[in-house]
């Protein structure tokens, strides 16, 4: 049996896509430069330490995409940072930000004030944005090889934040958290949070085919 493959589209975005891309870009570019605001405000904290673990942190990298993404969507391109790919990436990513943060992280502190509106609009309202927006937008064009493209950028990122803990002190996130859990604990949680990012990624893939394939019969 032939399987139908779909031939690929990257027509500039539409009027619409431009407006959410350009909404979406607002919002997480003010979330982004709050949370650096509010860090390099932190008591005893200099600026090197500060931009150090503002950009340890995967919540902030993943709103860092999303703004690339959208902005690239606001000029009108259809290729590069608006590409299928990347796009499909992007949201993968910041929709695993936003459960991670619900599902673990959200129970641990209550952000108050001006760290509340950052925490909101990084975890919350900017994840729902870009899904919604990703969602609707053209699908299709993806393939298997731009799932491992997107899945190694994880894998970098691990290595990434356990060198921020060791030079900050601090790490990301505390599941992350080698002087305090150990070893075992974190590669369990490692592995555990690897999983999520696998099935995720794979049913991202499998909606985008499917909705592409959905709109063509339509």
């Amino acid at each position: 049996m032939t399987r139908l493959r779909i031939a690929p589209v990257r027509a500039a975005p539409t009027p619409a896509l431009r407006a959410w891309a350009g909404l979406t870009a607002v919002i997480a570019v003010a979330s982004l430069l709050l949370q650096y605001h509010l860090l390099l405000r932190t008591p005893g904290l200099g600026a090197a330490d500060a931009t150090l673990r503002y950009l340890g942190y995967f919540t902030i990298l993943s709103n860092i995409g999303v703004a690339a993404v959208c902005l690239a969507l606001v000029r009108g391109r259809g290729d590069g940072l608006a590409g299928p790919v990347p796009r499909a990436a992007v949201a993968l990513f910041i929709g695993i930000t936003g459960v991670i943060y619900v599902i673990i992280l959200r129970p641990l502190w209550h952000p108050q004030g001006a760290q509340w509106w950052a925490d909101a609009g990084l975890h919350y309202a900017v994840p729902v944005l870009y899904l919604l927006g990703w969602l609707g937008g053209p699908h299709g064009c993806l393939h298997r090889r731009g799932l491992f493209g997107a899945l190694a950028f994880p894998t970098v990122y691990l290595g990434w934040a356990l060198l921020v803990g060791r030079l900050s002190g601090q790490y990301p996130y505390p599941f992350l958290d080698l002087g305090t859990l150990g070893l075992v604990l974190v590669l369990r949680n490692v592995l555990a949070v690897a999983m999520v990012f696998v099935v995720c990624g794979g049913l991202l893939w499998w909606l985008d085919g499917a909705l592409a394939q959905r709109r063509r019969r339509g």
